[in-house]
C-alpha cells in the first residue's frame, strides 16, 4: 500500500497558493495599497495630528511613503525585547528621502538641509543606501516637507515598506574615467517608468537592487536582492553581469551570479522580471523567510533564470563570462579624474553623520566652486563633481575644517554604523555616537593603519550596517556582568568582506565585548594584527589563520 504524498504547506506564493492573505501584514496590504496613505496624510492626519492615525496606517502603510515611528526617548536597550512596538514608539517619525543612484543637485541638498533645520531638529544622516534620513518629523509638517522636496525633484515614495527600495547606483556614473558603462539610463528608466506602476507596490518584503557600470563594483552587489555590475562581453561589448539572492540580517546569504549578460537597453526589463518573480513566487506566509534570497536558495540559480526567461521575459538571456573582481578600495574618498578632464572630490563625514546647518553650508560651498551635481554613496560619503583641480584642492581644505575629510585615517574612512538606540525601536545599544567616539580613540591610540579596516556597529542582529561583511563587525546585544548587571555590549564578527574575499565574518563562541571595553578590544586586536601579519596580508586574511587567543 502506497501512502499519498503530503501536499506542501502553503507559503503564500501567489502563483502557487493563490492570493488569499496568510497573515495580517498581507491582509493590510491587500485591503488598501500602502501608497494610498499619502492622501490621508495630506487630508486628515496632518490636520488632526498623530492620534488620528489608525494602527494599520501607522504600521505598515506609512512605510510606503518613507516614514517609521521612531523610538521613544529614555528607553534603554533592556526594554527593546520587553515592550511592544506601541510602547516603544514615539509620536514622531524617521523620514527617508530617496536619492536613487545617490544623485542630488546642490539646490536639492540645500532644501534637505533647510527641512532638517526647520522640521527635524537639525538631524540628518547619509545612509548606506545613498539616502538622507531625518528624525523628529511631526505628521503635521509632512505635506509641506513633501511639497518642498518636490520643487527640487525629490520625494520619499517607497523609502520603506514591502516595495523596491532606492536603487543603488555608482555615484560617479557617466563621469568616472574608470567606468565600463554608464548605468544611469537604466536606473532612470526604472524609476520613472516602472516604480510608478501599481504592480510593484505589494511585494512579499523589501527589495534591494543596484546598478553600477564602474570598474570598482561600488554598489555592494554581493548583498543585494538584485544587482547589475559592469562587464565586458567578448562579442557584445560593455553591458552588465546579473546577480540575485543576496542579503544579510539573521540569515545572511551572498548573491549568486545568474550567469547572464544583459545589454544596457534590457536592464530595466530584466529588473522588472526579477521583481515580478519575487512578487508572484516569493514566500509571504512568514515574514522572516519572505526575502528573495530564500527563494533563490530553494530554487537554485538555474531554475530562477529559466523562470525569468520563460515566464517574464519571453526570451533567452545571453550567457556571459564572470567579471573580474576589482581589487582595492571600492569607495570614492579623495580626488579622482573625470573622463571630461575635470575632477571629482569625495569626502567622508564620520559614520555619515551631519546636520541641517552643515548640509546648507555644503551646498553653499558647492556653489562657491561651481558645483551643481553632488552624489551620496553606499559608504556614506559625499561627492562633489565637475571641479577643476585647483578648485578641488581649495574645496578639500574648506571641507576638512568642517569635519568632511578627503584624506581620513583608515579608521575614519571605513567605519559605519546604524541609527542605533537613539532612534531605532529594534536596537539594544547606542551605535552612532559610540562609533564617532571609537574613531577618535583609535586615531589617538593607534594613529593610522596602512590597510583598509572596515568596522561596523549595529544596534541589533538585523545588520543594517553590514556587520557580517565587515573586518570587525559588532552586533549589539544586552550582556550581563559578573555582578548580574545588564549592560550594553556587542557580539563580535571578524574577517567578513565583500569584493576579493567575499564572505561572512568569523564568530568565536562567547566573543562578546562590553560597550565600555570596546576601544580596548579593537586596539588589542589591531595591534595583534600589526604584529603578526605577513607582507601584503589584509586583516581578513590574517583573521582566517590567527590563533583564537589573538582575536578575543
Amino acid at each position: 500500500m502506497t501512502t499519498a504524498k503530503r501536499k506542501p504547506r502553503p507559503q503564500g506564493q501567489w502563483l502557487v497558493d493563490g492570493t488569499d492573505p496568510l497573515n495580517d501584514d498581507e491582509r493590510i496590504k491587500q485591503e488598501d495599497p500602502g501608497i494610498a496613505v499619502m492622501s490621508r496624510v495630506r487630508e486628515t492626519y496632518s490636520k488632526q495630528g498623530f492620534a488620528s492615525i489608525p494602527p494599520e496606517d501607522l504600521a505598515p502603510r506609512l512605510k510606503w511613503v518613507g516614514m517609521y515611528t521612531q523610538r521613544k526617548q529614555g528607553l534603554d536597550g533592556t526594554q527593546t525585547s520587553t515592550l511592544s512596538n506601541a510602547e516603544l514608539q514615539d509620536n514622531y517619525f524617521m523620514m527617508r528621502i530617496r536619492l536613487d543612484g545617490g544623485q542630488v543637485s546642490t539646490e536639492g541638498l540645500r532644501t534637505i538641509g533647510e527641512i532638517s533645520s526647520e522640521f527635524a531638529r537639525g538631524t540628518a544622516d547619509f545612509t548606506d543606501r545613498q539616502n538622507v534620513q531625518l528624525h523628529w518629523i511631526a505628521v503635521e509638517n509632512v505635506p509641506e516637507i513633501w511639497d518642498r522636496l518636490a520643487t527640487v525633484g525629490l520625494d520619499t515614495r517607497f523609502g520603506c515598506g514591502d516595495v523596491p527600495r532606492v536603487i543603488l547606483g555608482s555615484p560617479v556614473a557617466g563621469i568616472a574615467a574608470d567606468e565600463i558603462i554608464d548605468g544611469t539610463p537604466a536606473l532612470m528608466d526604472i524609476k520613472e517608468n516602472y516604480l510608478t506602476r501599481p504592480e510593484f507596490g505589494n511585494l512579499p518584503r523589501k527589495f534591494k537592487s543596484a546598478i553600477s557600470g564602474n570598474l570598482r563594483q561600488d554598489i555592494t552587489h554581493e548583498i543585494q536582492d538584485l544587482a547589475f555590475i559592469g562587464s565586458e562581453h567578448p562579442e557584445h561589448g560593455p553591458g552588465f553581469d546579473v546577480w540575485v539572492g543576496g542579503g544579510l540580517s539573521t540569515n545572511p546569504m551572498l548573491a549568486q551570479r545568474l550567469g547572464a549578460w544583459v545589454p544596457l537597453e534590457d536592464v530595466a526589463e530584466t529588473w522588472a522580471g526579477v521583481v515580478g518573480i519575487f512578487r508572484d513566487y516569493g514566500y509571504r506566509k512568514v515574514r522572516n523567510r519572505a526575502r528573495l534570497k530564500f527563494l533563490v536558495a530553494d530554487w537554485g540559480v538555474e531554475k530562477f533564470r529559466q523562470v525569468l526567461e520563460d515566464e517574464y521575459l519571453g526570451k533567452k538571456l545571453l550567457d556571459g563570462p564572470a567579471p573580474e573582481v576589482a581589487p582595492g578600495y571600492r569607495d570614492h574618498v579623495g580626488l579622482y579624474p573625470q573622463r571630461d578632464g575635470k575632477f571629482y572630490l569625495g569626502v567622508k563625514p564620520t559614520v555619515g553623520h551631519t546636520d541641517g546647518e552643515q548640509l546648507q553650508q555644503l551646498a553653499d560651498l558647492a556653489d562657491k566652486y561651481g558645483v551643481t551635481r553632488l552624489r551620496t554613496t553606499p559608504d556614506k560619503e559625499l561627492l562633489f563633481l565637475d571641479l577643476t583641480q585647483e578648485n578641488a584642492k581649495l574645496l578639500a581644505e574648506e571641507l576638512e575644517v568642517m569635519g568632511f575629510s578627503a584624506n581620513p585615517s583608515a579608521f575614519r574612512r571605513d567605519i559605519i554604523s546604524c541609527t542605533g538606540l537613539e532612534f531605532c525601536k529594534l536596537a539594544h545599544v547606542v551605535t552612532k555616537q559610540r562609533a564617532i567616539t571609537l574613531v577618535d580613540e583609535l586615531e589617538e591610540r593607534l594613529g593610522d593603519l596602512d590597510v583598509p579596516l572596515k568596522i561596523s556597529l549595529n544596534g541589533c542582529p538585523n545588520s543594517c550596517a553590514r556587520t557580517q561583511v565587515a573586518d570587525i563587525g559588532l552586533s549589539g546585544k544586552i550582556l550581563t556582568t559578573d555582578d548580574g548587571e545588564r549592560v550594553e555590549g556587542f557580539q563580535v564578527h571578524l574577517g567578513g568582506a565583500v569584493g576579493m574575499r567575499a564572505g561572512f565574518g568569523r564568530k568565536l563562541r562567547g566573543n562578546n565585548v562590553f560597550s565600555a571595553d570596546l576601544g580596548d578590544y579593537v586596539v588589542r586586536v589591531v595591534e595583534n594584527f600589526k604584529a603578526g601579519r605577513e607582507t601584503g596580508e589584509s586583516f581578513g586574511e590574517w583573521v582566517v589563520r590567527a590563533d583564537e587567543e589573538l582575536l578575543v
